[in-house]
């Protein structure tokens, strides 16, 4: 597993699975642009990697702010001149430190703001250096966890729960990686998500009163699949679970869902 000379931007990287893959990645020899919103866990981190004979650089920024993901992006395209790899792992569960409707410093619903709309601007706005460094890779971190967008309600003001608006992100942010696969065909940037593992060992499922099913080292394993392995060489638009092509729900595959939430992008954030 030789990294040396790769760039890597792994968000939600100062705990959880996302810091065991940041580790791997720097142990391998990648540049490992850490990302998160704690300074002194993200601190240790880089510290950690360092004083181990690899490279990493913190990067801050809270994804409840689409103002904050632009410059983190502006930022990372100042200091870099390649991305290899993009993993987009930060996100909120279903319950934590947030439990309850709660909306983003944008207005939206926090969850679909943090897991999903910070994830495709931040995506979109690298795009130019991700295409510079072909191939190049894009991980979306997803979940098995998934529900149908209700687009009549999809901020979710009726029938709020943390499960359903957890659900309802990752299963956007599945159908924003088939639609950006297609987009990028045939650029040299493959986009591909998976559910990583079932109930981790993470703060996360802590907090939301859960027995952790999984380690911290699965979910890395399968993360680092869709980042590193040959036999995925230009393959695109996958979605994984664990280390095994999965379906995802049945509105990921609906071209008209699809429509809907490349419109809500649109009005949103602006991009389509």
């Amino acid at each position: 597993m030789n990294m040396s000379g790769k760039t890597i931007l792994v968000t939600g990287s100062t705990d959880g699975v996302g810091r065991r893959v940041a580790e791997k990645l720097a142990a391998a020899g990648a540049l490992v642009l850490v990302h998160g919103r704690n300074t002194a866990r993200a601190e240790a981190l880089v510290s950690g990697v360092r004083d181990a004979g690899g490279k990493a650089v913190f990067y801050p920024a809270d994804f409840a702010s689409l103002d904050e993901v632009r410059t983190l992006a502006d930022t990372i395209e100042r200091d870099h001149d390649r991305l290899d790899i993009l993993i987009n792992n930060a996100g909120i569960g279903t319950g934590g430190y947030d439990a309850g409707r709660k909306i983003s410093r944008d207005g939206h619903e926090l969850r679909f703001a943090v897991n999903y709309l910070a994830g495709f601007l931040l995506t979109h706005r690298l795009l130019p250096l991700l295409r510079a460094s072909a191939p190049a890779r894009i991980v979306n971190v997803a979940s098995a966890g998934q529900q149908a967008i209700d687009f009549a309600d999809v901020m979710l003001i009726r029938g709020y729960s943390g499960a359903r608006a957890y659900c309802q992100s990752k299963l956007a942010q599945i159908i924003f990686t088939f639609d950006l696969a297609e987009e990028l065909m045939g650029t040299g940037v493959t986009v591909n998500c998976l559910h990583p593992a079932t109930y981790m060992d993470t703060t996360m499922v802590r907090q939301a009163g859960v027995a952790p099913l999984s380690t911290v080292e699965q979910g890395a394993d399968a993360i680092l699949n869709l980042a590193m392995s040959d036999a995925l060489d230009r393959r695109t638009g996958l979605y994984f679970d664990g280390l095994r092509p999965s379906r995802a729900n049945a509105q990921a595959y609906d071209a008209a869902a699809r429509r809907k939430l490349q419109a809500l992008n649109q009005s949103l954030i602006g991009l389509a």
